[in-house]
Parts: C-alpha cells; structure tokens; sequence
C-alpha cells in the first residue's frame, strides 16, 4: 500500500486580478499560507503560466518550480480542462465555447479544434518539462446533446461519435506516450466520457492506449446516482488523478437529477465544499490507499454557499485529516507463529 500525497489545490477557481490571486509568486505564497503543499495548474492563465514557454524551456520551468518551492509548494500536475474541452464540440456548443479559444480561432471551429489540439499537446511536453508525470483534461464531446434517447438516436450515431472522437485524440495520446505523460480525463457530464461505461468505450477505440488514464472526483459520481466507491475498484488501474470535491443530492417531488434549468443554490444536485455533502471521503480515502493510489490529493473548490477562501483554508485541513499513512505491517505480526514449509505441510497434514 501506498499514502497519497497533499493536501494541493486546484488554482482555477482562485486565480484572478487581483492580490494575491493575481500572480504565480502571490498564489503560491497563499496556497501554502492556507495549509497546502502542491498546487495544480491552469495551463491556459496566463497571469500565473506560460504555457508556450513551458512547452520549449525546461530553464522556465525550473524558473517556474523553483520559485515554488521558495514558498514551500510543489507543482502536481498542469490542467487542459479549457482546452480539451474545444478537441471535440458538437455545434450546438460552439458560440459558449469559443471564449475558451484564442481570439484569433473564433467562429472557425476547425480552426479552434486545431488550436485546441496544439495547446494540449504543448501542455504533454511542458509537464514532461516540468518533471509531472499526469496531465488533466476533459474528453470534450459530440455525442452529448443525444445523451438522453429522445427522439430514439438513429443506429450508429454514438458509435460514429465515439469513433471520431478517438481519432481526434489518438495522436494527442501518442505524444503523451513518447514524453511519459498519462492523459487524465476528469469523467464529467457534458463531456463525452462521462461515466465508466463511455470511458471504456473511448479506451477500447483507443486500443486501450497506456496513457488514455481518469482522473476520479466523486462529486460528479455522487450526482449521477453512480457508485463512487465501487468505481475505485472498477478503475483502480487507470486512475491516475484525484480531485477531492463534495456534493449532495436532496431530489423532491419536484426535482431530481435534471434540477429543472434552475441555478446551482436551487438544484437537488449541489456541488458543496469538503466536509458540507455526502460524499464519504473516510471510504474514498480508504479505497485508495488499498488500491495503492499514490498520487495527490487536489482540492477542487466548487460550492454554491460558502466564500472560496473559506472552503480553501478548511479543505486543506479537511484532506490533512483524511490522508492515511499506511502501515508497513500487518495489525497481527504480533501474533506469527514463525512457521516455514515443512511446518505449513505438516500443520495441513501433508506428508
């Protein structure tokens, strides 16, 4: 068995203009005063990264790190959730998500899918410039708009879907493989992998690529009526990342899983920060050191009551709690008999 590594923060939600969310050296310098060890990076913030540079100078990067580490934080892994999100858009999608794309690609979707790809390929070499080993992102999606059957979906269109969108990141994953990088897919909806059985569509189209990995959240499981716990044992093998995040699910006789379009603060699905819902992080935790998870532990701030800050400072000590060190012996050593094979036989009655 393995500890996992922590407690680090997801910087996404925090960075903005002004102090001290405002550059890499403030940012740092609060993430560490709030309680964390790593920070995980939004590789599209330019107020915090240079992900050009990143991608063609490891000097940068050590830059990058070492400045850090002056503030007592490591660099877990650099995200491309914006970006990989733009690798696969269904049409219905493309006004919203061109503010995630460089201005120069708007209104041109296969320009933006070209940007897209370029940025998260740029993101595989900075990490291996950086020395992390996992990269975060989203699958995107085309087949999502038809994700409930009705009207009935033609024959073959999720499979023309899923075909496509394998192709697309086919030669992303293959550089992801020549710099040692795992492709992390958060399983997301409105993503087209957004539960295990799309994953493992999208794995078998990828001839079950090595670096075709998850990045597990439990809240996006815990709102899909899905078993978080039993996903752990399911994909211990592929999950590479861990974003610590809560939710809860209170559905009415008016609402359910759909929450009726109404705003975050009034859906029966609520995302909530660590230790306000119901995800049972005891069990996560549990799960994950059996599984030999050694990874980091990333919160990911995402709640419609609480104040960033707040839900920031007391996550940290939230996964501080939660982290088990393993032990290096079993409860019962105290207990062995000292026995060796011919002792085992006879005890067995084997002669």
């Amino acid at each position: 068995m393995k500890s996992i590594k922590g407690p680090a923060l997801f910087l996404a939600q925090f960075a903005n203009d002004e102090a001290p969310f405002n550059s890499w050296e403030n940012i740092t310098k609060w993430a560490a005063d709030s309680g964390y060890k790593g920070v995980q990076v939004p590789s599209w913030d330019a107020r915090l990264f240079d992900l050009n540079k990143a991608a063609e100078s490891r000097d940068y990067c050590d830059e990058f790190k070492g400045q850090a580490a002056q503030n007592g934080i490591e660099v877990t892994e650099l995200s491309t959730h914006l970006q990989g999100q733009l690798v696969a858009v269904h049409p219905a999608y493309d006004v919203a998500f061109d503010g995630f794309a460089d201005a120069t690609v708007h209104g041109d979707p296969k320009a933006r899918q070209a940007w897209a790809v370029d940025q998260v390929k740029k993101a595989i070499s900075a990490s291996a410039n950086l020395g992390v080993c996992q990269l975060a992102t989203f699958s995107g999606a085309l087949a999502w708009p038809y994700v409930y059957p009705w009207p009935q979906r033609p024959a073959g269109l999720i499979e023309t879907a899923f075909d496509e969108l394998a192709k697309r990141w086919r030669p992303i994953l293959d550089h992801a493989d020549d710099k040692g990088v795992d492709v992390c897919y958060e399983i997301h909806p409105g993503e087209d992998l957004h539960d295990g059985v799309t994953f493992e569509m999208f794995l078998e189209r990828t001839d079950n690529h090595p670096r075709c990995n998850m990045l597990y959240d439990p809240s996006h499981y815990l709102l899909q009526c899905l078993d978080y716990l039993d996903n752990i044992d399911v994909y211990k093998e592929r999950i590479k990342m861990f974003h610590v995040k809560d939710a809860e699910f209170n559905p009415t006789g008016r609402q359910g899983v759909y929450s009726g379009y109404q705003p975050w603060v009034d859906r029966a699905g609520r995302f909530r920060s660590l230790g306000d819902g119901q995800v049972d992080f005891g069990a996560v935790f549990s799960k994950m050191a059996a599984n030999n998870f050694d990874g980091w532990a990333v919160v990911e701030w995402e709640c419609c009551l609480k104040h960033p800050e707040d839900g920031a400072r007391e996550g940290a000590q939230f996964v501080k709690d939660h982290i088990i060190r393993v032990t290096e012996r079993a409860f019962d050593d105290f207990a062995d008999g000292g026995t060796d094979e011919a002792a085992n036989r006879k005890m067995l009655g084997i002669y």
